[in-house]
């Protein structure tokens, strides 16, 4: 069986599919989301130009890189996958939900201002990259650096401004040293093998922070360790020399590394005041909107992913937060609730012992108070969109 994933490479949200379809072995081809097939079909299926999606033999679309990789976890592909993502453990469960949620969306900082801010090293390989959209398109490079301008001002929705590129720089020279060296003695996140931590992580190492030739000179040069992990994480036959013989187990949760632990610090330094404050900000936009219907985002347009309409850009449903000893403004998307709630379910699902262990560990690294954020409505996906649920008792 052969399964269609719609996508490129220089999509960040992308490589998170990707990653998990080729390191479980499951055959597949990738074809362009300018093709007739996607425009034609997935898009009024999916009700919004969106990528990665996924089309089984079937005929299903499956939408966004958590539910494909839910597809075959939970699913009717689970027969298909090598081994579960999901570790048994609730302990090394949430601490995959927490990279899971800041390798997609808080690694976003970096991943835009090493695309956009460094054109003397990557202008010509992305004006060459994004003409892959479309199958048969000419590559026109002045159209190209023309039409950049929208995405370079998309990346200041994510805080990347002239003011805040020095500690971006700072912060990631900081997480690649933390994540090299918790390598030095595991090949993965947790283990001998990815979960979703891992694959949360490769969206925006891999298609932004790898490919791209600024930070990929960084990788190579600073943490080679992580360049390796990135290039075992897009293989389906992972190179394991440093390792020995690894025996494909995770690591004991009654034991975590301190290199584990650093890790959840920097996620608590790096993103914990961001998605507190797009909480705060999304919880005082529904009390103003209580008539919302469910199932609806409160929106005239149902497709929009920003809080407010449009695609979450700063002053259309916008957060301001203190990051490294300075103030930024990020927009809100209710995306990230929803991987935040991921989180939430299952650390609800553990046993009172377990859960008090959880809230030890989290508290440890400063990240107790992720477990504790909530929305007045929970986010749910309907019909590939992100939408409102019921007002929360």
């Amino acid at each position: 069986m052969t399964y269609t994933l719609y996508g490129a490479p220089v999509s960040l949200y992308t490589g998170k599919a990707r990653s998990y379809l080729r390191s479980q072995g499951i055959d597949f081809v990738e074809v362009a989301p300018g093709s007739d097939r996607y425009l034609q079909h997935v898009v009024p299926t999916v009700g919004r130009w969106i990528i990665p999606c996924l089309e089984t033999p079937d005929g299903e679309i499956v939408q966004d890189g958590a539910d494909i990789i839910d597809h075959f976890e939970k699913g009717p592909g689970a027969p298909l996958r090598r081994h579960s993502s999901y570790p048994e453990s609730p302990m090394l469960l949430a601490i995959a939900h927490v990279f899971e949620l800041f390798g997609g969306e808080g690694l976003l900082r970096p991943a835009m201002h090493y695309r956009w801010n460094f054109d003397e090293q990557n202008l010509a390989f992305l004006s060459s990259e994004f003409a892959l959209l479309v199958p048969g398109a000419v590559h026109d490079h002045d159209a190209f650096v023309h039409n950049s301008g929208r995405m370079r001002k998309a990346a200041v929705n994510f805080g990347v401004t002239p003011e805040s590129a020095p500690a971006i720089e700072a912060a990631f020279e900081e997480w690649l040293d933390l994540f090299s060296a918790h390598l030095e003695r595991h090949p993965y996140l947790l283990g001998d093998h990815p979960t979703i931590g891992d694959y949360g992580l490769i969206a925006a190492m891999w298609a932004h922070l790898y490919r791209d030739p600024a930070p990929a000179m960084l990788i190579k040069q600073r943490a080679p360790r992580v360049g390796r992990w990135v290039e075992r994480m897009t293989t389906a036959e992972p190179y394991l020399h440093e390792y020995g013989d690894a025996a494909g187990s995770l690591i004991d949760d009654a034991d975590l590394p301190e290199t584990l632990l650093a890790l959840l610090r920097y996620v608590s330094e790096e993103y914990l005041p961001e998605i507190a404050a797009h909480v705060e900000v999304a919880n005082e936009w529904l009390a103003d909107h209580p008539d919302i219907e469910p199932g609806t985002n409160g929106l005239e347009n149902p497709a929009a992913r920003g809080l407010m309409g449009g695609r979450g850009l700063v002053g259309n449903g916008a957060a301001t937060f203190e990051w490294r000893g300075q103030q930024l403004t990020t927009g809100v998307m209710p995306y990230r609730f929803w991987l935040m709630q991921r989180l939430h379910d299952d650390v609800a699902l553990a046993g009172p012992d377990t859960q008090i262990r959880v809230r030890e560990v989290f508290s440890s690294a400063g990240l107790e108070p992720l477990l504790d954020l909530r929305t007045l409505r929970r986010v749910e996906r309907h019909g590939h969109l992100e939408v409102w649920g019921a007002e929360a008792s």
